[in-house]
């Protein structure tokens, strides 16, 4: 909901992913599924095209009322571009599974944070990177020791 807010009022930075604990701790995790919701609130900002094609009016004519239209050819093409494709949330019915709970998500999360964190080699930056990075941060503490005096 922390995300939806922001991005409705024209915002495009997410602040807060992966955070726990007010921003106290932060876990890999947490930042594959707050990805996963990243790309849920980008697709809800893209909208819903409505023309010809996706309000399929010769299809709904043709399935009739109380018809079924997930096996038809133009739901299925369409459904890949509407419908976000999550990883880590579960949509199951939870009557159907109740173990199903939000710990399953955040172990399938952290399985993938715990392989990416071991497959992934970190290049160092090169040294002049180094040199501006560490510029800028001797700026900001001589300013803030300046302003706190």
């Amino acid at each position: 909901m922390t995300a939806i807010v922001p991005a409705l009022a024209g915002g495009n930075i997410l602040y807060g992913m992966g955070l726990l604990e007010m921003g106290l701790s932060f876990s890999y995790a947490q930042l594959l599924v707050d990805c996963e919701i990243a790309r849920m609130v980008r697709r809800l900002m893209d909208g819903i095209t409505v023309n010809e094609e996706t309000l399929a009016v010769d299809l709904i004519k043709s399935v009739g009322a109380g018809g079924h239209y997930l096996a038809e050819k133009h739901t299925m093409k369409h459904l890949r571009n509407e419908h976000v494709q999550v990883k880590y949330i579960d949509r199951k019915n939870r009557v159907a599974d109740e173990e199903v709970t939000t710990s399953v998500m955040m172990e399938r999360a952290k399985v993938d944070a715990l392989k990416v964190l071991k497959e992934t080699k970190a290049k160092p930056l090169d040294i002049e990177t180094q040199k501006i990075i560490r510029g800028i941060i001797e700026e900001a503490e001589k300013e803030f020791k300046t302003n706190t005096k």
